[in-house]
């Protein structure tokens, strides 16, 4: 009976690495067609309205502003901002709240393979597709993946359908104000809006509107070129 259990356990663990490994690989070329939070938003009634744009068509202000409001170390740590990491470690541990530390390549592996939940079990999940990515993909492909999924209001996935729904304008045309509001929701975009924002809202894309010039970039965005033998973009 003991053995049964154990093929069994060990069938589903080596399925589970063969579907990770499968999918990271084919998303490395391929846009996802669906993500586990799509469905989940799908199932409320939410909907599901994307369009998927390459990098070069998405405007270089997002993505500034997504660094900016999000992960200002992006081009250069490997998935993880270990001292923000600590620094939430260190808060919970005084009876705070975890804040999630998360950076864009941390997202981008719950936005694609995972489901809203701060369970610990969760955690070690999305620190493990993180690692499968940063591995796999090069920075440029990791944000064109966060930019292209990521929800940007109920049912509203990634830059072309958000700057269309909140602008009436393409992606490519952002201007930087715009894409400050967009970024400015990103924590929490079923709660605020780009298009009708609160002074909350205001307030905090003033201050990514701010800190974009700063970002630590490279041309052509967001780290430079060439990036893990990948042919440049057009």
């Amino acid at each position: 009976m003991l053995k049964r259990i154990g093929r069994i356990i060990a069938f589903f663990v080596t399925g589970f690495f063969v579907w990770s490994f499968f999918l990271v690989v084919a998303y490395r070329d391929i846009p996802p067609l669906v993500t586990p939070l799509m469905l989940l938003r799908l199932y409320d009634g939410a909907g599901i309205h994307k369009a998927w744009e390459p990098l070069s068509d998405i405007s270089d202000n997002l993505i500034r502003a997504a660094m900016a409001a999000e992960d200002g170390k992006f081009c250069t740590h490997d998935g993880f901002d270990w001292r923000a990491i600590g620094d939430d470690w260190r808060r919970n541990q005084r009876g705070g709240q975890l804040l999630g530390a998360s950076t864009i390549s941390m997202q981008t592996a719950k936005n694609l393979f995972l489901w809203p939940d701060r369970s610990w079990p969760r955690k070690g999940l999305e620190v493990y597709f993180t690692l499968l990515i940063e591995l796999a993909w090069p920075k440029r492909r990791i944000m064109e993946l966060y930019l292209n999924e990521v929800e940007w209001a109920p049912g509203i996935y990634g830059a072309e359908a958000a700057a269309q729904f909140h602008f009436k304008t393409p992606a490519a045309a952002l201007s930087a104000p715009e894409a400050a509001r967009l970024a400015a929701v990103l924590p929490n975009p079923r709660r605020w809006s780009a298009s009708h924002p609160s002074a909350y809202i205001i307030a905090r894309a003033g201050i990514i509107h701010a800190r974009m010039p700063d970002v630590p970039v490279a041309m052509p965005l967001p780290c430079g070129w060439p990036e893990k033998g990948m042919a440049p973009p057009p």
